[in-house]
Order: C-alpha cells, then sequence, then structure tokens
C-alpha cells in the first residue's frame, strides 16, 4: 500500500506540474469556451485513462528488462529534457483551435477524441513511462490521470473566472525548475546505484 502511495503522490505531482502551459491546457481553456465543464472534464478523463494506461504498460515493460541503475539515469536526463521541453513552450495551432472549436453532436467524443490524439507522444506520456519504471504501474497510472486532469480543471476553472491564462512565464520557468530538479535527484541515484 506503501508503494502505492508512493507512486500515486510522486505521479500526481510531477504530471500536474507537467500539464501546465501544455498544448492540452490550451486545449481545455478552448473546449470551456463552447461546452459544459462536466462532459469536458469526462472527456478529458477517459483519453488520459486510456493513454497514460497504455504508457505504463511501455514504463513497466522497459523497467523489467533494463537494471534500475541504468533506468534511473535515463528517467533522470529526460526529467531534464522534460524541463528544457517546457521552457520551449507549447502553442495551439490554427488547425488544432478549429478543431477544438468545431466540436460534434458529442462534447465528450470530441474532447476525448482531441485529447486522444494531442496527448499521443506528449511530455506528459512520456514522463508517465519513465515514472513507471521507477514506481510501477498502477499508482502510477491513477496519479498521472488524476494529476492531467486537476490540471486541466484548474486552466477551466481559472480560464472561466479570470477570462484568460494564468502568467504563462511564471508557469513555464517554475515548471521547468521542478522537471529540472527531478532529473538531477534521478541522476544522482543512478550514480549511486551504478558504482
Amino acid at each position: 500500500m506503501e508503494g502505492f502511495l508512493v507512486a500515486l503522490a510522486v505521479s500526481f505531482g510531477v504530471i500536474f506540474v507537467a500539464e501546465l502551459g501544455d498544448k492540452s491546457q490550451l486545449m481545455a481553456l478552448a473546449f470551456a469556451t463552447r461546452y459544459r465543464t462536466v462532459p469536458i472534464l469526462i472527456g478529458i478523463t477517459v483519453a488520459t485513462a486510456v493513454v497514460h494506461l497504455a504508457s505504463v504498460a511501455i514504463g513497466v515493460g522497459l523497467g523489467a528488462a533494463l537494471p534500475t541503475g541504468w533506468i534511473s539515469l535515463f528517467a533522470g536526463l529526460a526529467f531534464i529534457g522534460f524541463g528544457l521541453w517546457t521552457l520551449r513552450g507549447d502553442t495551439l495551432t490554427e488547425e488544432e483551435k478549429r478543431k477544438a472549436a468545431k466540436g460534434g453532436k458529442s462534447a465528450v467524443l470530441a474532447v476525448g477524441v482531441a485529447f486522444f490524439l494531442a496527448e499521443l507522444g506528449d511530455k506528459t506520456m512520456l514522463a508517465t513511462i519513465t515514472l513507471a519504471t521507477q514506481y510501477g504501474w498502477f499508482g502510477t497510472w491513477v496519479g498521472s490521470t488524476i494529476g492531467m486532469v486537476a490540471a486541466d480543471a484548474l486552466a477551466i476553472v481559472v480560464g472561466r473566472l479570470l477570462g484568460r491564462k494564468l502568467p504563462e512565464r511564471t508557469i513555464k520557468y517554475g515548471a521547468a525548475a521542478l522537471f529540472a530538479i527531478s532529473g538531477v535527484w534521478l541522476l544522482v541515484e543512478a550514480v549511486a546505484q551504478l558504482r
């Protein structure tokens, strides 16, 4: 049970931070201008649960195949890379904005499909894979799914209350710093394990 709680907490925190300022969060803001909050959150939750279930399966497979020292080394480098990716930032293309605004008959379906496609290969998917190599599948899956939905819910609520995004620069630098700190921590663990 303790391992599950650690995986849940770490995955929630990492994915919540990774999602701040991410393309998916921008999509949630765009959908919030067209649909009610509950269908948006249901679509996001279903899409995220499916993508992150696949992610943890990949992560567990990698974790079983590679020694833990090398996994920690890879994870540390990956997290530093995620920090740099976060600094670069994400924006919605004109086509993605049109898809978000267009919608369909079912808001849940429109949001779910859009989020599923947006998350494939995204940094939150890659971070979930990395976390699963360290913490196991179930806690990572639950924590990463809840973390992403919480971050997107925050975007919807803040977007509706304030009518604008959170200060993008502050979010970008804060998230990048947290990724870098996590990456350095994992690199230190890797060096200790590889000795």
